[in-house]
């Protein structure tokens, strides 16, 4: 029955999950066309005149620092095609792209039934408030590794579609071209991070009538933990929030430069010493423990009549 369930809503999902995907890899792809044309058209041409340095403090000073620290922050090297590749990662369309997936699934997911009022008619079937749960972790289970994978379609055909990115635009630098297949761990991140925010925004649901309004909560939650993270790295008295954000752990660029996968929390909360934290055991975590509160406040609420 649980089978039977997951292809139900999978078949419900199906226009969405595929409008999404479409989205992802035509974004990357379009990202792949504009890092070749920075670090080997247009950076080259202007450093013939000014210095890089000179140009990037032309460019992030003041108001451009939130900028800087949206797309990587000082040590992303604009002269070398994998760090500009990795953008596309973290870019704010990307993020909103896959926030709004998560969100948008989820938040309908038991509220959206009760507010329809399908959630009485699926339950007069000989299935278990619990198997619904389940139901809805196995389409998590389908989609999210879907979704990862047009991200990295997407760098496969623009890579393929517009010539071999090279690795460094830059003549002091060797010029190797960018195989996609760097690009694969930071996968595991992406997938982290939409679990993560649908596990939470399930346990609102649940606890939900109307979809409107788990909705509209669930957005409210994402946005105020986006913008803390951006802030806090501008504004030092929010710095110490930031670890209580799922962005703060969503580290896809620094995994695809450095294949670091931990954060040092210690250094948000100024303890002196090193705290590290692996990032994705972080984000699952979330999602499991929003999953299980969806699970135990389902399998205890009153469900209301349909109006």
């Amino acid at each position: 029955m649980r089978l039977i369930l997951v292809r139900k809503l999978l078949r419900d999902v199906r226009l969405a999950l595929a409008m999404v995907v479409l989205l992802l890899m035509g974004f990357q792809c379009l990202w792949a066309k504009i890092t070749q044309r920075i670090t080997e058209e247009i950076l080259p041409q202007i450093t013939q005149h000014l210095p890089l340095p000179f140009l990037l403090d032309i460019l992030f000073k003041g108001p451009g620092q939130i900028i800087q620290t949206i797309i990587g922050g000082q040590s992303l090297n604009l002269t070398q095609g994998l760090d500009v590749l990795s953008i596309g990662y973290v870019h704010p369309l990307t993020v909103t792209i896959l926030c709004i997936w998560a969100v948008g699934r989820a938040s309908g997911a038991i509220a959206g039934e009760l507010d329809r009022g399908t959630m009485e008619l699926l339950l007069a079937q000989p299935v278990a408030r619990y198997r619904v749960i389940l139901a809805h972790l196995g389409v998590d289970l389908i989609a999210i590794p879907i979704l990862c994978l047009s991200l990295w379609a997407g760098n496969w055909l623009g890579i393929s579609l517009f010539g071999r990115i090279e690795w460094g635009a830059s003549p002091h630098l060797d010029k190797l071209h960018i195989d996609p297949r760097a690009l694969l761990p930071a996968l595991g991140t992406v997938a982290a991070l939409v679990f993560a925010v649908s596990g939470y925004t399930m346990w609102l649901s649940a606890a939900g009538r109307f979809r409107g309004r788990v909705l509209g909560a669930a957005v409210l939650v994402t946005l105020l933990q986006f913008l803390v993270n951006v802030v806090g790295q501008l504004w030092d008295a929010v710095g110490p929030l930031r670890p209580f954000t799922v962005f703060y752990y969503y580290q896809a660029q620094q995994v695809i430069l450095s294949r670091h996968w931990s954060v040092d929390v210690g250094q948000a909360w100024n303890l002196g010493h090193p705290l590290m934290v692996n990032v994705v055991a972080v984000l699952l975590g979330v999602g499991m423990v929003g999953y299980f509160m969806a699970l135990w406040t389902f399998c205890r609420r009153d469900l209301p009549a349909p109006l």
